[in-house]
C-alpha cells in the first residue's frame, strides 16, 4: 500500500474574535520582503542609490495585490462581485458583508492579474526611478518575483486550496481539512518549485551583462517560464469555478496564453535590439 501525506492544517495561525492571522497572509508578506532584499542587493551591485526602494515596494505591493484581487473577482466570480454595491466593495476590502460583517482577508487572488498589476505599477513608477526606464526597472524586479510566488503557493497549500486531481503517487496529499479522503496532486508545491527555478534562472541570466542589459529580456524569460509552466500545470489542477468544466481550456490557461506570447515577443525584441546596439 502506498503511503500518502495527510494534511489537516488549519489555515489560521491565531485569531482574536473576527480578526485572524493566516499562514497565507504571513507567507504573502514574506514573499515581498524576500524580493525587497534581493532587489536591494541588485541596486548595490549596480552602485545605485537604494533610497527609492521603499517607494518602489509600495507600488509593487499595491499594484500586485490590487491586480490579483480584481482579476480573480472579475474573471472567476464576476456574477457575485458585480451584483451590487456591497459585493463590489468586497473586491477592495478584506471583509465580507454576507451573511454578516466579518474580516476574512483577501480570499481570492489571481496570479495573472497580479502580474498585470505589477507591470502597470512599475510603468507608473518609472519616472520616479533613477534610471527613468520601464524595462530597466521591471527586468530587475522580476528576478526575485518567483521566490514571492513560491511563498504564495505555499500559502495556498496551508489553505488546502488550488490543488490537483486524484493521484496514486506516494507524494499525493490528502487534504483532510476539506473533507478529502483520497490523495491529490499537491500542485501548490509543483508551482512553488517552478517559481523558485524561474528566479534561479533569472539570477543566473542577470549576472551575464549581455542579458542584463538587453531591455525586456529578463521580463520575457520570466513571462514564458512562469505562464507556460502555469498553462501545463492547469492540466493537473481542479477547476476553481464550475463554469470552467465546460471549457476546452480553463480560465487560468486562457489567461496564461497572452503572457507567453508577450514573453516571446519581448525576448525577440530584446535580442534584436541588443545586437543592433552592439553593431553601431
Amino acid at each position: 500500500m502506498l503511503l500518502h501525506i495527510f494534511c489537516n492544517v488549519s489555515p489560521v495561525i491565531f485569531e482574536f474574535g473576527s480578526f485572524a492571522i493566516r499562514y497565507y497572509s504571513v507567507l504573502f508578506a514574506m514573499g515581498f520582503v524576500i524580493s525587497y532584499f534581493i532587489v536591494k542587493r541588485i541596486y548595490r551591485f549596480e552602485k545605485l542609490d537604494i533610497s527609492e526602494l521603499d517607494r518602489l515596494l509600495i507600488y509593487v505591493i499595491v499594484g500586485g495585490l490590487l491586480g490579483a484581487r480584481v482579476a480573480h473577482c472579475v474573471f472567476y466570480d464576476g456574477a457575485y462581485y458585480l451584483s451590487g454595491i456591497l459585493p463590489f466593495i468586497e473586491i477592495f476590502l478584506p471583509v465580507s458583508f454576507s451573511p454578516e460583517f466579518k474580516f476574512i482577508g483577501y480570499q481570492g487572488l489571481a496570479s495573472h492579474g497580479g502580474a498585470a498589476g505589477i507591470i502597470i505599477a512599475l510603468f507608473l513608477f518609472k519616472n520616479k526611478s533613477q534610471k527613468k526606464s520601464f524595462f530597466w526597472l521591471i527586468d530587475r524586479v522580476v528576478v526575485p518575483t518567483g521566490f514571492a510566488g513560491a511563498c504564495i503557493r505555499i500559502g495556498n497549500l496551508m489553505n488546502s486550496e488550488i490543488y490537483g486531481h486524484y493521484t496514486d503517487k506516494p507524494w499525493g496529499f490528502i487534504f483532510a481539512h476539506n473533507g478529502e479522503t483520497i490523495p491529490s496532486h499537491p500542485t501548490q508545491i509543483y508551482e512553488a518549485l517552478l517559481y523558485i527555478c524561474t528566479s534561479v534562472v533569472l539570477l543566473i541570466l542577470y549576472k551575464q551583462p549581455r542579458f542584463r542589459n538587453a531591455k525586456g529580456f529578463l521580463l520575457g524569460v520570466f513571462l514564458i517560464l512562469v505562464f507556460a509552466g502555469r498553462f501545463l500545470m492547469e492540466f493537473l489542477k481542479n477547476n476553481q469555478v464550475a463554469f470552467e468544466n465546460n471549457m476546452i481550456l480553463n480560465m487560468g490557461q486562457w489567461l496564461s496564453l497572452p503572457f507567453v506570447l508577450a514573453g516571446a515577443a519581448l525576448i525577440a525584441f530584446a535580442l534584436k535590439n541588443s545586437q543592433n546596439t552592439a553593431s553601431i
